[in-house]
């Protein structure tokens, strides 16, 4: 992996949360063009309140929400907007923490393409989802927790359908290019320790290849994607072609609550580096 590539820039300096700044985790319409949320809501004033806990411990980001158990969360986005690149970065989630990467996301962080990084029950990790742009969901396979006799998690497993609180319906692998089956992801996936992902977006209307621990995990063109509420003419004009690059700290919504983020559980990102691209999917010359 290029980690140590000098054609790879830092965008995080291992100390500080220069480059970086953090905002709300707020509700959006599903899709561009969709009515809006209600801003006087109990549940939208809360969620405004809070950015989650951003902090640096150990070389790495570190995101908690704040208060823990709050049960809201935050993203944290770079100052920077990029266009086309390859992004470097290595994550380490607490069981169960609810994460993600979003790219060419928008200023609220929560407009954008995702990355997943759902370390809980029946989620997934690598695949790609639409955060406000459709909802458009490309996984091949759903996860749980193994546990040791003190009923402490201890590993991953690929989930039993018939207990799954999130049903892997056929039309949601349909939606990527490729895509690594289950027992691929973990032979290659290590648990409480640190996992390198590779992501690279590139085209207007991007095709983003996911890489974990040098495996390809998932590829999706979006220019071609056919979903019932995505439309990539009104994605591109709502994000453009920059945008931030985001991590997230997930809320706990009422079916899963802290299944979904438990009330002490952090994600933790470091060693993050992007080579930025030329629209042909080169590296970019000065």
């Amino acid at each position: 992996m290029e980690k140590n590539d000098a054609n790879f820039t830092p965008i995080f300096d291992g100390k500080t949360l220069t480059g970086w700044h953090f905002v709300p985790r707020l509700p959006v319409p599903r899709a561009p063009g969709e009515p809006g949320p209600d801003p006087t809501t109990e549940k939208y004033q809360q969620a405004a309140q809070t950015c989650g806990k951003w902090t640096v411990e150990d070389g790495a980001i570190t995101g908690r929400q704040d208060p823990p158990g709050s049960g809201y969360g935050g993203y944290l986005l770079s100052d920077g907007l990029y266009e086309d690149f390859e992004l470097i970065f290595e994550a380490r989630p607490d069981w169960p923490a609810d994460t993600g990467i979003l790219v060419r996301a928008s200023a609220l962080g929560s407009q954008g393409f995702q990355i997943l990084l759902d370390h809980r029950r029946s989620g997934n990790i690598g695949g790609i989802y639409g955060n406000g742009i459709g909802g458009f969901h490309g996984i091949s396979f759903t996860l749980d927790a193994t546990y040791d006799e003190q009923g402490n998690p201890a590993g991953l497993r690929l989930e039993d359908p018939s207990t799954t609180i999130e049903p892997l319906t056929p039309d949601k692998p349909a939606l990527l290019d490729y895509a690594a089956n289950g027992e691929e992801f973990l032979s290659i996936w290590k648990w409480n320790d640190w996992n390198t992902f590779k992501i690279r977006v590139v085209g207007a209307s991007p095709r983003i290849t996911v890489h974990i621990n040098d495996m390809k995990i998932s590829e999706m063109n979006t220019a071609d994607l056919k979903h019932p509420f995505y439309d990539a003419a009104k994605v591109r004009e709502l994000l453009g072609s920059k945008g931030h690059i985001a991590f997230e700290i997930h809320d706990n919504d009422p079916g899963m609550g802290v299944a979904r983020w438990a009330p002490n559980a952090a994600c933790r990102w470091r060693n993050i580096r992007i080579r930025e691209l030329s629209q042909s999917g080169n590296e970019t010359t000065i």
